[in-house]
């Protein structure tokens, strides 16, 4: 599965790797907000898919701190 592949790559990252990815994944949300406020939005649903992509990131990030505990 696609999300299966992108949970398993975000886990082979280092934790500033995982910084960063977050950081862009919110500048993109922030992006596609502001899109589809100004109805400049053609696929809506690609802020769901990032949105459950910033999830994926955070919980990884999480998964790491507690392993590293």
């Amino acid at each position: 599965m696609k999300t299966n592949k992108y949970v398993e790559d975000l886990k082979k990252k280092s934790d500033a790797e995982l910084a960063q990815e977050l950081t862009d994944a919110k500048k993109e949300l922030f992006n596609l907000r502001f899109q589809n406020a100004t109805n400049q939005l053609d696929n809506t649903a690609r802020i769901k898919e990032v949105r459950r992509n910033i999830a994926r990131i955070q919980t990884v990030i999480t998964e790491k701190a507690k392993a590293a505990n």
